[in-house]
């Protein structure tokens, strides 16, 4: 199997440095970056993986880092912030950050974030060869590809993985704590923005009308006619 790539972008050296410690202790092979541009440079030569992106950067900051890797390919990203500011949190989920962490973190509950986000990404690979078509949307699971009306529609990892979910429950109405544990992998509900902010993005993608909202409770996929 080969050996999974993971970039990590913090100015801070400190911190960089445990992180990079700790996820190659994990089996995983480790480039930092410490500024915007750097980050955008190191990810076009090295294509990892995974990438673990700081919001405050030299350069340009980590919400345009995010910007611009993901215009390019979708990759997980881990958003590390040093406030919980929940408009900072959503503006990353936002541009196509797939979870986050507020500073102080530990190390370990980095790694085990790390690793939900490759596991999902791998596990929907394998058990994905079919099509499905949503009125003029068409989601290919086998190539994690998505067109609407015969065109492109770039979707970041967990994007794809939401639409995917609840495309195979059409009109089944799915709770936040649920979407959370099946696609985010969390046991706990507490990331309930998380989901939202998932969804206002594929909302904003592919039509306001394509999920419904059932308040106090979750979401349903609506079939195009």
């Amino acid at each position: 199997m080969r050996e999974r790539r993971v970039l990590v972008v913090e100015d801070e050296r400190t911190i960089a440095e445990s992180v990079a410690a700790r996820l190659r202790a994990e089996g995983f092979a480790v480039e930092v970056a410490g500024d915007g541009p750097s980050a955008v440079e190191r990810f076009r030569s090295g294509q990892p993986d995974l990438v673990v992106l700081d919001v405050m950067l030299p350069g340009f900051d980590g919400l345009e880092v995010c910007r611009r890797i993901q215009a390019e390919r979708p990759v997980p990203v881990l958003m590390l912030t040093a406030r919980d500011d929940e408009t900072d949190l959503l503006v990353g989920l936002a541009v196509g950050a797939d979870d986050y962490l507020t500073k102080p973190f530990s190390m370990r509950e980095l790694a085990a974030r790390v690793h939900v986000l490759l596991r999902r990404v791998e596990r929907a690979a394998v058990a994905a060869p079919a099509t499905l078509r949503l009125g003029d949307i068409e989601i290919n699971q086998a190539e994690r590809r998505v067109r609407q009306g015969g065109a492109d529609v770039h979707l970041t990892p967990t994007e794809f993985d939401l639409l995917v979910h609840l495309a195979g429950r059409p009109r089944t109405v799915l709770p936040r704590e649920r979407l959370l544990a099946d696609v985010w992998g969390w046991a706990e509900g507490s990331g309930t923005r998380t989901v939202d902010s998932h969804v206002k993005a594929l909302r904003r993608k592919l039509g306001a009308d394509l999920i419904r909202t059932v308040h106090g409770v979750g979401y349903a996929l609506e079939v195009p006619a």
